[in-house]
């Protein structure tokens, strides 16, 4: 995999996670109790060996820095290759990239002082833990130019944005790639994860830069089908997309399902992320706790049901917490009641509050906010 050069697109898709996005950019959403988005994408390059991964940014990426630090969690803090953290302004005449090929441009003096032969490219839009070698050994026997990654799962008109599905030949060959298609059920869904070779990149790149085209969905893999050999790779292990508030609730609860949990966090390919010498979560005497993954850090007493609770919250006395994500630091007073709701940073709820949602709607609290 020395060949191989990750990039990460931590930016990608905000605009479908627009709550949870205003202070943090997508690779930063906190996610399953103490992880971020970018902790799966990281992990997947580094199960396949790839020791050498630009993060490409664009905003609000202080949260991230802060997370990824040298890249020592994810055995990244190399003095040949590593972690290396991409500004959106990269050289002197680039502004804020409007789209992928424009952010492949303004890094593609990193691309090629790298000297990897091939690159592989991910975004953080999703909950998947998996290799990559299989999929390049494919690129490779296939021959194609690119092999793109993804999944025979369901899609929902109007709530699946950004969403490209293939039609695929016998072969693995892609005849059609549609965008955002006006059918609720199963397709073959882009996963946002390729591999290609540094030369066809770079050429493809400069080409569409030239012409003012900057989505490489639409003007790479939809308008050059008929240019290059775009092959698809199947994936058919656990994957969770993220594609607006319902789905990144939806996505956390999944994993109070056992089967779901293991699929996602198998003990041969463990999700790295950053390392806090917290405490181990201390009960109080009247806690109750059932059917929730709690993180270190946390003060329950209280009784907690069907809950994600990140690091550092406080559940008071008498509090009920059930069906919710209350992400880390908040403070959740005594006797209140909370159900279906996502508390994002730094929450304080007070006394006696009772806040309620559905599982279908549930109810957001933004960051640092006093109820």
């Amino acid at each position: 995999m020395k060949k191989l050069l990750g990039l990460v697109f931590s930016g990608m898709h905000e605009h479908m996670m627009s709550d949870l996005t205003p202070h943090r950019c997508m690779g930063s959403i906190p996610i399953g109790g103490r992880y971020r988005l970018i902790d799966f994408a990281l992990s997947s390059l580094v199960h396949s060996g790839v020791r050498d991964v630009g993060v490409i940014t664009k905003t609000n990426y202080q949260s991230l820095m802060d997370h990824l630090g040298n890249g020592r969690e994810w055995d990244l803090s190399s003095k040949n290759g590593g972690l290396v953290i991409l500004p959106p302004f990269s050289h002197t005449q680039a502004g804020m990239y409007r789209g992928r090929i424009e952010a492949l441009h303004g890094v593609m003096d990193f691309i090629k002082s790298r000297g990897a032969q091939y690159v592989i490219t991910t975004d953080c839009d999703m909950m998947i833990n998996t290799t990559f070698d299989d999929m390049f050994a494919s690129h490779l026997d296939t021959g194609a130019d690119i092999t793109v990654m993804y999944k025979k799962m369901d899609i929902v008109v109007g709530a699946d944005k950004d969403t490209f599905v293939f039609e695929l030949g016998s072969d693995g060959k892609i005849l059609e790639v549609l965008a955002n298609p006006p059918a609720s059920q199963e397709q073959n869904v882009y996963l946002n994860i390729m591999i290609i070779s540094q030369n066809l990149l770079e050429y493809v790149v400069q080409s569409c830069y030239s012409r003012n085209l900057f989505n490489f969905e639409r003007d790479v893999l939809q308008a050059g089908l008929g240019q290059y050999r775009i092959n698809a790779f199947e994936y058919t292990g656990y994957v969770s997309r993220l594609t607006s508030l319902q789905t990144y609730y939806t996505a956390n609860l999944s994993l109070l399902d056992p089967v779901a949990r293991h699929s996602l966090f198998p003990r041969s390919l463990p999700i790295y992320t950053k390392v806090r010498d917290e405490a181990p979560v201390r009960y109080g005497l009247s806690a109750k706790v059932t059917n929730s993954l709690l993180a270190d850090g946390c003060l329950i007493e209280g009784e907690v049901e069907d809950s994600i609770i990140f690091r550092g919250v406080t559940i008071g006395k008498g509090a009920r917490v059930k069906n919710s994500v209350v992400l880390q630091g908040t403070t959740i007073g005594e006797g209140s009641s909370l159900d279906c709701v996502i508390t994002d940073k730094d929450v304080l709820i007070g006394e006696g509050r009772i806040l309620a949602g559905f599982n279908t709607y549930p109810v957001y609290i933004s960051k640092g906010a006093v109820v």
